[in-house]
């Protein structure tokens, strides 16, 4: 069994929040791993609902504000919901999955978490005015 450590970083690699998940497979798609964090951060959020949400991806009716999204109400969340919204992201450029020191560009790779257990994301904002 293996653990993951899911890293948020800057777009200059700067770590801005992790946590590890352990108990997991050595071997597991890319695809799995982004549904995997959703899940737990979707966990974390209805463990005690509040009005912020640190998440990969914005909820719906929520407004993006710095480090994080405002829900318009404290709400449980739908972690099916939010892992859907992160594949369509993915798929769209909204973040990047990097592995060790390589770019995850197919989310049906498969991931060797025995010699990289660090999964990071890069959220892309997009350019205004572009």
């Amino acid at each position: 069994m293996a653990s993951v450590t899911f890293r948020d970083e800057s777009a200059t690699g700067r770590a801005l929040e992790e946590f590890s998940v352990p108990g997991l497979p050595e071997r597991i798609s890319a695809r799995e791993l982004v549904r995997l964090r959703v899940r737990e951060e979707v966990a974390r959020h209805n463990a005690s609902p509040t009005a912020h949400f640190r998440g990969l991806v914005k909820p719906t009716d929520a407004e993006t504000e710095l480090n994080g999204y405002r829900l318009r109400t404290t709400r449980r969340l739908d972690w099916e919901r939010q892992a859907d919204a992160a594949e369509a992201a993915f798929a769209r450029n909204g973040f990047l999955l990097l592995v060790g020191d390589r770019q995850i560009e197919d989310l049906d790779v498969l991931i060797d978490l025995a010699a990289d257990p660090v999964v990071s994301f890069v959220k892309l904002v997009p350019l205004v005015g572009g």
